[in-house]
């Protein structure tokens, strides 16, 4: 079985919004290709803290990241990490705030637009900063490097959705053909990413509020989708609310590579052992 994992992080993507709006994914749960959960993200519900959850799978109060001004490099090990260590290649498409968490800080926007250093823990990364810039070209930046490196991990992050729910919010004609548009993405991608036998994990840091903000407590504001394609995950809807700190034990599993002991314990629903042969 495959080790390999390809994460798409679709930032300020809601639950409710990008369950009814991502086509082809849905697609695939509808005819048992694919698994849906409901995630509980951690707070704060801001893009730099979940970035830190999201690949090192521990709390705020735990690695410090408490705000987006929080511009330093992360004190723990992410997922980044993990790979280099266990001789596994990785690789991203992000935004530069994930340059900053695990390579440099602060980011040079010369030096370290691009970048490859496999002694470093982010390999081979492809680093934008405007929030604007297309998330058409974030994934086919990640689909480049996915080329040319084979990472065992790959992690893309693509902004848009975020920008459109914090000027117009999240009940807005702009906001859901935003997640139309990474659908539309995505549709392109997931079927040679599927026959190539990638587990495919598609979230989101934080939601959106209905006036085009995040940060609290809200469930529109924390409640994102986690969508699996992968043959260690039952397919279909996943009653259970997962908490946001399992995912990255989840993609160690995928991985196979050891979590790290911060990392929480939890019985992922839905997961089979691997097969061994």
């Amino acid at each position: 079985m495959s080790n390999k994992v390809i994460v798409i992080v679709v930032d300020g993507m809601r639950y409710d919004k990008g369950a009814e709006a991502l086509g082809f994914v849905q697609h695939l749960v509808e005819t048992n290709q694919a698994a849906l959960y409901k995630v509980k993200s951690e707070l704060p519900s801001l893009s730099r803290p979940l970035y830190e959850v999201l690949l090192t799978g521990t709390p705020a109060s735990m690695n410090g990241i408490t705000s987006n001004l929080a511009v330093r490099l992360s004190s723990q090990k992410s997922i980044f990490h993990l790979t280099q260590e266990n001789g596994l290649r990785n690789a991203t498409a992000s935004y530069y705030w994930v340059s900053e968490l695990y390579n440099r800080a602060p980011f040079n926007y010369i030096e370290d637009r691009h970048q490859d250093d496999e002694s470093k823990p982010i390999q081979h990364g492809s680093f934008y900063w405007d929030d604007d810039y297309p998330d058409s070209h974030v994934l086919m930046d990640a689909e480049a490097l996915r080329r040319k490196y084979d990472p065992h991990f790959l992690y893309i992050h693509p902004m848009g959705v975020d920008v459109k729910g914090e000027n117009y919010g999240s009940e807005s004609k702009e906001y859901r053909e935003q997640i139309l548009k990474v659908a539309s993405l995505l549709a392109q991608l997931l079927p040679t990413w599927i026959s190539e036998g990638y587990h495919i994990l598609i979230t989101s840091d934080h939601g959106m509020s209905e006036t085009g903000n995040h940060g609290g407590i809200t469930d529109g504001e924390r409640d994102v989708p986690l969508f699996i394609i992968s043959p260690r995950i039952e397919t279909g809807i996943h009653e259970e609310v997962v908490p946001q700190l399992a995912f990255a034990p989840l993609v160690c599993e995928l991985l196979g590579i050891e979590q790290t002991e911060k990392m929480i314990s939890y019985r992922f629903p839905g997961l089979k052992e691997a097969v061994v042969h």
